[in-house]
């Protein structure tokens, strides 16, 4: 059986369902099959979803911090250096975009009626600014950074 601290119903397979956390995680298009949701906090739900779009963004961020400096350390010699390294650049500058929306958008209610459309529009540009970020990084991977040896040197060692 499920504890918790809000109200409980009998489910099908004649579990107690908490509906307080349901209410927490409920989908966006409404809610669960059988359970009735009258207290919905749609603010909640995206807040918690902008939440964990920043973390990943920060996590991108950093590895392409972390790319970068890979790329600086290998010299101008490289390649693909120019182009790796204005891409990283702008890829960055998009992520801090991004994280910037991302604040604005968590800061706002979504229950008051008169920030919904503009909380809606800033989220399609979020997406899409994230979605241009996607794309930079692939090309990004695609042009990759110098090969070091390292898979030919490893099997050579496997294959004695």
């Amino acid at each position: 059986m499920m504890q918790g601290l809000g109200k409980t119903e009998r489910g099908e397979q004649g579990r107690d369902i908490d509906l307080a956390s349901m209410r927490s995680t409920m989908p966006a298009g409404g809610p669960l099959q059988g359970v009735s949701t009258p207290n919905l906090n749609m603010n909640l739900y995206a807040t918690k979803k902008t939440v964990a779009e920043g973390m990943l963004d920060i996590a991108l961020f950093l590895a392409n911090i972390t790319h970068m400096k890979t790329v600086i350390e290998q010299g101008a010699g490289y390649r693909y250096y120019a182009a790796v390294l204005t891409l990283i650049s702008f890829s960055l500058a998009l992520q801090i975009v991004a994280g910037v929306l991302i604040i604005i958008i968590a800061r706002r209610d979504l229950n008051v009626v008169s920030n919904q459309k503009r909380l809606d529009y800033l989220n399609n540009v979020t997406t899409g600014v994230i979605f241009a970020t996607t794309v930079t990084n692939f090309f990004v991977s695609f042009f990759g950074s110098k090969r070091t040896g390292f898979f030919r040197w490893l099997l050579a060692r496997l294959h004695y």
